[in-house]
């Protein structure tokens, strides 16, 4: 039996290194929304952190507008770092592809859940693009503080 090596496939030490420092990125995009709806989002005692009842725009959120699903795709290129194997990196595509799409759903759903809020909000955040984000969020703040020296 011939045992097939799934990890450093081509042994490229420094891309291990990548996949774990994507890896992390991924959990902190993962975990920290999570934190940051408990605070912010106006749940019940003993609900999920899902159940916000006021739309969340600040921290990552005012950033990118699904971190979980950005989240998810920086973890699967971790995996093709980490792997190296041609397996691992042909099964990426399909799923960042996936995820995106379904990040569609989950705006449909927020539109109904948040209604004119959410539609603004879209027009701020890009859906999963961080660096752009990071550039918007930029635009915004430097436009508040211009509209408040002029006032």
């Amino acid at each position: 039996m011939t045992f097939v090596k799934w990890n450093n496939y081509y042994d490229y030490d420094f891309l291990v290194y990548i996949g774990y420092g994507f890896w992390v990125l991924g959990a902190l995009f993962g975990i920290l929304p999570i934190i940051h709806f408990r605070r912010k989002g106006k749940i019940k005692k003993g609900d999920s952190y899902i159940k916000t009842t006021t739309l969340v725009t600040t921290g990552l959120y005012a950033i990118v507008r699904h971190p979980q699903y950005l989240a998810g795709v920086i973890i699967s290129i971790s995996l093709a770092f980490y792997s190296q194997h041609w397996v691992v990196i042909l099964l990426v595509l399909p799923t960042m592809i996936c995820t995106y799409i379904d990040t569609f759903n989950a705006e449909r759903k927020l539109v109904e859940k948040f209604g004119e809020q959410y539609i603004q909000y879209k027009k701020q955040v890009p859906r999963l693009f961080p660096i752009v984000g990071i550039f918007k969020l930029i635009i915004r703040k430097v436009k508040r503080k211009e509209e408040n020296v002029s006032d």
